[in-house]
């Protein structure tokens, strides 16, 4: 029984090796597309990574930047409409 499953999982895998890995193994520029598609698509799964929490984060801190700026025009606004007091 152990004989019989270990056997078969060595020719699905060899029918594996042999049918699409096979065909990138046998031949060199494929093999290079493919490492080319990887590395590219590594860089930029990793570029993803930095940009998009760095983008929320500089959005987050202009936004409350932004309000805190408004926040204080308001008040010297209120400050400016109120009587001077000598």
């Amino acid at each position: 029984m152990e004989e019989s499953f270990s056997e078969a999982l060595a020719e699905g895998l060899n029918a594996g090796l042999t049918g699409q890995l096979g065909d990138v193994l046998a031949d060199p520029s494929a093999g290079s597309n493919v490492m080319a598609f990887l590395l590219v698509a590594g860089l930029g799964l990793g570029m993803a990574l930095i940009y998009v929490p760095l983008r929320v984060f500089l959005t987050v801190t202009a936004r409350s930047r932004r309000l805190r700026l408004l926040q204080r025009i308001r008040r010297l606004r209120e400050e400016l409409t109120q009587p001077v007091q000598s």
